[in-house]
């Protein structure tokens, strides 16, 4: 009876430290896992992030563009074309910083550029505002009159029936 105990006692022995082992094991695969789909994640964040950096700083170069073709418009000396062409540069360079920043780096140059010269920051947004505005609109398809526009369509119509 004691040897039927023991074999007893050793084979549950056995299975805990295997029961141990496959816990182990299952531990570390999925440790493995998670930390596979976190690199996967951050990649992609990472390549987003940079995506919609590069696009934003592009917008931004295109508005710089269209008040450098503003103040190349305006009279030379006026007060406009130096207003123009200052937040043109201006905006280039935030392009270019934008480009080249972290999205976090960029929100915090922002807010520090905003506190030091406030109406310089709403100036060049209020006309970056405007300058989104004006593109969004021409970007926009018109087809207010169709393809039958000047024409009647309705036999009865052009030979006077209808």
């Amino acid at each position: 009876m004691a040897d039927a105990k023991t074999e007893i006692d050793d084979a549950v022995n056995d299975a805990k430290a295997q029961a141990k082992s496959v816990v182990e094991d299952v531990k570390e695969h999925a440790k493995s896992v998670a930390e596979d789909a976190r690199e996967t994640v951050k990649s992609e964040v990472t390549a987003r992030a940079k995506a919609a950096r590069s696009a934003a700083a592009g917008e931004v170069n295109n508005v710089a563009a269209a008040l450098r073709r503003a103040a190349d418009e305006s009279r030379d000396g006026s007060p406009q074309e130096r207003t123009f062409g200052q937040i043109a540069n201006s905006l280039a360079d935030v392009s270019e910083t934008i480009g080249n920043k972290d999205l976090g780096t960029v929100v915090s140059d922002a807010g520090n550029f905003a506190r030091r010269h406030p109406l310089t920051f709403l100036a060049g947004a209020a006309l970056a505002g405007f300058a989104i505005s004006r593109f969004a609109k021409a970007s926009e398809r018109h087809d207010d009159y169709g393809t039958d526009y000047g024409r009647d369509t309705d036999p009865d119509d052009i030979v006077g029936r209808g």
